[in-house]
C-alpha cells in the first residue's frame, strides 16, 4: 500500500510507523507526506491502536524536505506552490492531532522538517550522537510550516536560539530545548521507547485521547488561520530570489551569493 513508509502493529495495539526512505535520509517527498497523512489518520481512527511510535529506518531520522521537491516548487506556479506547502502543513497537523499518543524514536540526525516531526510527537527520545538543525535559512528559506509546532514545543525564547541561524546542535542541547525528553545509548533506545509506551496500555483509550485534546486546546494557538499564514509564508519564500539562489547553489555545489 505504501512505498515510502511502513507500519507494524503488535498484538497490544502498539503501531510502529516507520519512515522508509533510508537511502534518502528519510527526506520528505510529496509522496511521503501524502502517505504519512493517510497513515496517521488511519491509525488515529483505528480503535485497536493504542500508541503510535514514529520511527525511521537507516542512519537518519529525517533530513527535512526533499531538495528536489523544493527545487520543483521554485519553478512551480503560485497555485502549485501553495498545494505543495499545504501537503507539509497537513501532514504535520495530522500527526499533531492524532488522538493516540505519538512517541518519537529518534535514532539519528534530524534537520528542518525532521525537527517539525519531532515537535509533533508527545515525547521524543534520541541517541547522544544525533545532530539537529533548522537549516532552512541556509537555503534562503524559512522554517515556516513547521514553525507553530516547533515554537509550541520549545517556546519562543528557546526557539530564537536556533530558529533563524541554521546552526547545528547536538542531542544534549536538543534536550535543553525540549525537543528531546532524554537521550539514551543506541542499544537502550528500544527499551526507553517501551518504557514510554507501556503506561498507556493501562489507561482508558478514550480518556487518553480526551486528555491529549485538552492539552492541545490549552496550548499555543494552532488553528486554521495560523496554519494558512505559515503556508503563505513558505510560498512567499519559494518565490524569493534568495530561495532560487540557495537551492541552485546547493545543486551546483557552490556557495550562495550571500556568503
Amino acid at each position: 500500500m505504501f512505498e515510502t513508509i511502513r507500519i507494524e502493529t503488535d498484538t497490544r495495539g502498539v503501531a510502529h510507523l516507520w519512515l522508509a526512505r533510508a537511502e534518502k535520509h528519510n527526506a520528505l517527498s510529496a509522496q511521503m507526506m501524502d502517505e504519512l497523512t493517510t497513515a496517521i489518520t488511519d491509525l488515529g481512527a483505528d480503535r485497536a491502536v493504542r500508541v503510535v511510535v514514529l520511527a525511521a529506518e537507516g542512519a537518519s531520522f529525517c533530513a527535512g524536505g526533499d531538495l528536489k521537491w523544493m527545487q520543483a516548487n521554485i519553478a512551480a506556479s503560485p497555485e502549485e506552490r501553495a498545494a505543495s506547502a499545504r501537503k507539509l502543513a497537513h501532514m504535520l497537523g495530522a500527526l499533531d492531532a492524532c488522538p493516540k499518543p505519538v512517541i518519537g524514536r529518534v535514532q539519528g540526525n534530524a534537520f528542518g522538517g525532521g525537527i517539525g516531526m519531532m515537535s509533533v510527537c508527545d515525547v521524543a527520545i534520541g541517541v547522544p550522537t544525533a545532530r539537529f538543525g533548522l537549516t532552512e535559512t541556509k537555503l534562503g528559506l524559512t522554517p515556516a510550516t513547521i514553525s507553530p509546532y516547533v515554537i509550541a514545543r520549545m517556546g519562543a525564547a528557546k526557539a530564537r536560539r536556533v530558529f533563524m541561524s541554521s546552526r547545528l546542535f547536538g542531542a544534549e542541547e536538543a534536550v535543553a530545548l525540549d525537543l528531546l525528553a532524554k537521550t539514551v545509548q543506541p542499544e537502550e533506545l528500544d527499551a526507553a521507547i517501551e518504557a514510554e509506551v507501556a503506561p498507556y496500555l493501562a489507561c482508558a483509550p478514550g480518556a487518553v485521547a480526551d486528555a491529549k485534546a485538552l492539552v492541545r486546546s490549552l496550548g499555543p494557538r494552532l488553528d486554521a488561520e495560523v496554519i494558512e499564514g505559515t503556508i503563505a509564508a513558505l510560498v512567499a519564500r519559494w518565490e524569493s530570489p534568495e530561495a532560487a539562489e540557495g537551492i541552485s547553489a546547493f545543486f551546483e555545489k557552490r556557495k550562495p551569493g550571500w556568503i
